[in-house]
């Protein structure tokens, strides 16, 4: 009797516990350095700001994988660009206007996909075509219009999304007139930039924020047709979500801003540059912000 009394203690103490746990947020990112980052901060801004769990499902993979399983229920919250949703997911034309472009992703999300996007973080991470900086100085290149007669030597060397999307290579080509050499090679993003530093490729596209440009002394081409659509990155939520547990409202908001052009390339720095850990990064730039 003793026995079970025992078990039957042990079993209550267990249900108990279970019914206190508090709920769980997966937050999920994109198989890049950004978004590793991004991932991270939203995950230690609700730990450190709600008493909810957090689960992260990190390096997911495309944009199409991470916004399947915001839908699907798999993942709760992700960061999004402006720009990626409203022309890869809607399949909306491009558009130049940042409030405009944020409008439209927020209503389409809410009536198709029961989910929110919240405020900015800050800083608008658009595509960025980047050539080597010695390339650059001697053919005098400084807006991709500049590298348009030369480009049809060169060899380019692009992420999958960016060779399918209607905001990628295909539109480019046909905007600026910009023909390649072949076929561009498909390539995963993180190689990219070591592949045009070490001139296996001529031309790559890669992100304004990345801290790779600035190390491996690479030149962003300016888009001087104004191509690529604004890529503002903000927070998307399961509606549910934020229905349920408001407090994660509260606490992502207040990460509206907090993030310029400069930080986000030097986030980004540390980590593909000098090697350090994610979670420290983000903790380090968490520690400046207030906690509201």
């Amino acid at each position: 009797m003793r026995r079970a009394d025992a078990w039957a203690v042990l079993l209550l103490a267990g249900i108990i516990a279970s019914c206190n746990r508090s709920p769980t947020i997966v937050v999920a990112s994109k198989n890049f350095t950004e978004q590793d980052i991004l991932g991270e901060l939203v995950a230690q801004q609700l730990e450190r700001a709600t008493d909810l769990r957090v689960q992260r499902k990190f390096h997911l993979g495309g944009t199409f994988v991470c916004h399947e399983a915001l839908i699907g229920g798999e993942a709760d919250v992700y960061v999004e660009y402006t720009g990626t949703a409203l022309v890869a997911i809607l399949k909306k034309p491009v558009v130049a206007d940042m409030d405009t472009a944020l409008t439209r992703v927020r209503v389409a999300y809410s009536e198709q996909f029961g989910a929110e996007w919240l405020s900015p973080l800050g800083f608008n991470n658009t595509f960025a075509m980047i050539v080597r900086r010695d390339v650059a100085e001697y053919l005098g290149l400084r807006t991709l219009s500049d590298a348009v007669p030369t480009a049809s030597t060169w060899r380019g060397g692009f992420g999958y999304e960016f060779i399918e999307r209607a905001d990628g290579f295909p539109g480019l080509a046909e905007a600026y007139g910009l023909t390649l050499a072949d076929a561009p090679r498909v390539m995963d993003l993180g190689l990219t930039y070591r592949a045009l530093a070490d001139s296996q490729v001529d031309l790559i596209a890669g992100n304004s924020t990345d801290g790779l440009i600035e190390a491996l002394n690479l030149v962003v081409l300016e888009d001087d047709r104004g191509y690529f659509p604004p890529y503002q990155a903000v927070p998307v939520v399961r509606s549910e979500i934020l229905v349920r547990h408001p407090e994660v409202r509260r606490a992502l908001e207040a990460l509206a801003g907090s993030i310029s052009d400069s930080a986000m390339r030097r986030m980004n720095y540390l980590v593909d540059v000098e090697h350090r850990d994610v979670p420290l990064v983000v903790r380090d730039f968490l520690s400046q912000l207030p906690l509201r």
